[in-house]
C-alpha cells in the first residue's frame, strides 16, 4: 500500500491564474505518483492500492478536495489501463455525510476514512454532548459503529433508488450529472459526466480552499479563532451563509397572509421570494426580453377566464402534502376552471363526485392507489415515467406519514414505508409504453393519456419515442 499526499503547498503569490496552476500540477503529481507506485516504478515490485490522504495539512500546505482527488487518479489509472491493478483508498477529513460517501464510490473510491468525523464523534463524546441528547452513555466505539450503519444505510437507499444492489456495480459508474461546475473541472476530474451550465473552475475552487485554510490556520489577528468550526447554512438558513430560496422573511409574511388573508403580506412574500429566485435558481438568472415593436394588441389575447383553463398545479401526492393542502388545491382548480394532479398517492373515491375531485389521475411506478374507478374518473391520466424533483431515483414516504387514511387510498399498510422505483416495472420499451397507453385508453375511453418525462441528458431520444406513440393514438 502506497500512502499519497494530497495536498498543495501554499504560495504568498497573489496571482490566482498562477495558483490555479499549482493546483493542477498537484493534481497531475498525485496521478503520476499513484501511477508509478503501481508500476513499481519506486524499486518494489509495484503496490496493490494506493490511500490518497488529506492528513498532511497543515499552516503551509493545503488539503485538496478528496474527492477531486480521487476522481483525478481514477481516471488517470483509466487512462494507463492501471486501474484494475490497484485500489483507491481515502483518507478524507472533508468527507462526513452521505452524499460525500456515495460521489467518492460513484467516482472510483474503494474505500473511505472520514477521520475527521471520527474524531468530532469522539469530541462530542468527550464533552458530554452525545449523553445530554441520548440519556445515556456510549462508549467511542458504539458511536462510530451507529454513525457507520448509518452511512451505510443512507449508501445503500441511494443506491436502491437507482436500481442497484451492490457496491461493485456502484463504484466508478459516474451516475451524475454536474451541475456548476467547468469543464476543464471535469475533463480532468470526472471525464465523461455531463455538465451543461458550466461554473466553477480550478481558479474557483482555489479560492474556496483559501477560505477554508485560512480558517484553520489563520494569519490575520483579526480572524475569530474561537469559531473555527460554524454551520454555513447548508441544511438550514443562517444569517450570512449559503443562500436559501426560503428565507425568514418570506416565510413570515407567508404564513401572516395565510391567517389573515392580508394582500400587503402576500405582496411582499412575492417580492422577497422573486429577489431571492434571482439568486439561487438557473431561472432566477433569465431575464424577459421585451421587444415594443413585436407587442400583441389586447384584443387579440385570451380573456382571463379561458387563460387559467390551463392551469395546472404540480402533481404533489397524497402524502408529500397534508389531505387538506391536497384538497384546497382540488377545489382552486375546479373553480377556476383549471386541472389538479392527484400525485401518484391515489385519491378518496368520496371525492370523484365533489368539487375535490382532481381531474388529472397519475400512474407511477408504484401504482399506488390506481384502480379501474379512479382511472375512470379522470379527465387525463398521466404515467409517471420518472420523479420530477429526483432524476433517475423514485420517490418515497416514510412509514411515519403513511396514516390510515393514506394507506387506505395507496392500498397499502399503515406505518409501512413506501418507495416507487426510479424504472416502471413493466415499461422497458416504447412499445411496453404503447400497450400502456393502449390500457389507460380502454379504462377512461373520453379521456387524455399524458407522459411525464424529466430533463436528463438523452431525454430527447425519450422524447421522441414517446410522440410516436401519441402519433399512433391520435394521427
Amino acid at each position: 500500500m502506497h500512502i499519497l499526499s494530497v495536498v498543495l503547498k501554499v504560495s504568498p503569490s497573489d496571482n490566482l491564474t498562477i495558483l490555479s496552476f499549482y493546483y493542477e500540477k498537484a493534481l497531475e503529481r498525485i496521478c503520476d505518483e499513484s501511477a508509478d507506485a503501481i508500476q513499481g516504478s519506486f524499486g518494489d515490485k509495484g503496490v496493490s492500492g494506493v490511500i490518497l490522504s488529506d492528513r498532511f495539512a497543515g499552516p503551509d500546505r493545503m488539503a485538496l478536495p478528496s474527492l477531486l482527488a480521487v476522481g483525478a487518479v481514477h481516471q488517470h489509472l483509466l487512462k494507463t489501463k492501471q486501474r484494475p491493478k490497484a485500489a483507491i483508498f481515502a483518507e478524507a477529513g472533508d468527507c462526513k455525510e452521505v452524499h460525500d460517501f456515495a460521489t467518492m464510490f460513484g467516482f472510483g473510491c474503494d474505500g473511505v476514512c472520514p477521520y475527521m468525523a471520527y474524531e468530532s464523534i469522539c469530541k462530542m463524546n468527550a464533552e458530554g454532548m452525545v449523553e445530554a441528547k441520548a440519556k445515556r452513555e456510549y462508549t467511542d466505539d458504539e458511536l462510530y459503529n451507529n454513525y457507520r450503519n448509518a452511512a451505510a444505510k443512507g449508501l445503500l437507499k441511494v443506491m436502491s433508488k437507482m436500481g442497484i444492489s451492490t457496491l461493485q456495480s456502484y463504484k466508478a459508474a459516474q451516475v451524475f450529472e454536474a451541475v456548476g461546475l467547468a469543464d476543464e473541472v471535469v475533463d480532468r476530474c470526472f471525464t465523461g459526466t455531463t455538465t451543461r451550465i458550466q461554473g466553477t473552475d480550478f481558479e474557483a475552487l482555489y479560492r474556496d480552499m483559501e477560505k477554508f485554510h485560512e480558517a484553520a490556520y489563520p494569519i490575520h489577528e483579526s480572524f475569530d479563532t474561537h469559531m473555527l468550526v460554524q454551520s454555513d447554512g447548508q441544511f438550514h438558513f443562517r444569517d450570512g451563509g449559503e443562500a436559501h430560496l426560503n428565507t425568514p422573511g418570506t416565510m413570515v409574511n407567508l404564513q401572516i397572509a395565510a391567517r389573515t388573508n392580508s394582500r400587503d403580506s402576500f405582496k411582499e412574500f412575492s417580492r422577497l421570494t422573486n429577489e431571492q429566485n434571482k439568486k439561487v435558481t438557473l431561472r432566477g438568472q433569465l431575464k424577459f426580453k421585451y421587444d415594443p415593436s413585436r407587442a400583441i394588441p389586447l384584443d387579440e389575447v385570451e380573456p382571463v377566464s379561458e387563460i387559467v383553463k390551463r392551469f395546472a398545479t404540480g402533481a404533489m401526492s397524497l402524502g408529500s402534502i397534508s389531505q387538506e393542502a391536497h384538497e384546497t388545491l382540488a377545489k382552486a382548480m375546479n373553480k377556476i376552471g383549471g386541472r389538479s394532479n392527484t400525485g401518484e398517492g391515489g385519491e378518496d373515491p368520496a371525492r370523484f363526485a365533489d368539487d375535490r375531485r382532481s381531474a388529472i389521475k397519475q400512474v407511477a411506478s408504484g401504482r399506488f392507489g390506481v384502480t379501474s374507478q379512479y382511472l375512470a374518473n379522470s379527465d387525463q391520466i398521466q404515467i409517471k415515467m420518472a420523479q420530477g424533483a429526483k432524476p433517475g431515483e423514485g420517490g418515497e414516504l416514510p412509514g411515519f406519514k403513511v396514516s390510515e387514511y393514506i394507506a387506505q387510498n395507496r392500498h397499502t399498510t399503515p406505518g409501512v414505508g413506501l418507495i416507487s422505483p426510479p424504472p416502471h416495472h413493466d415499461i422497458y420499451s416504447i412499445e411496453d409504453l404503447a400497450q400502456l397507453i393502449h390500457d389507460l385508453k380502454n379504462a377512461q375511453p373520453n379521456g387524455e393519456v399524458s407522459t411525464k418525462l424529466v430533463s436528463e441528458v438523452g431525454v430527447g431520444v425519450v422524447a421522441a419515442g414517446v410522440a410516436k406513440v401519441c402519433y399512433y393514438w391520435h394521427p
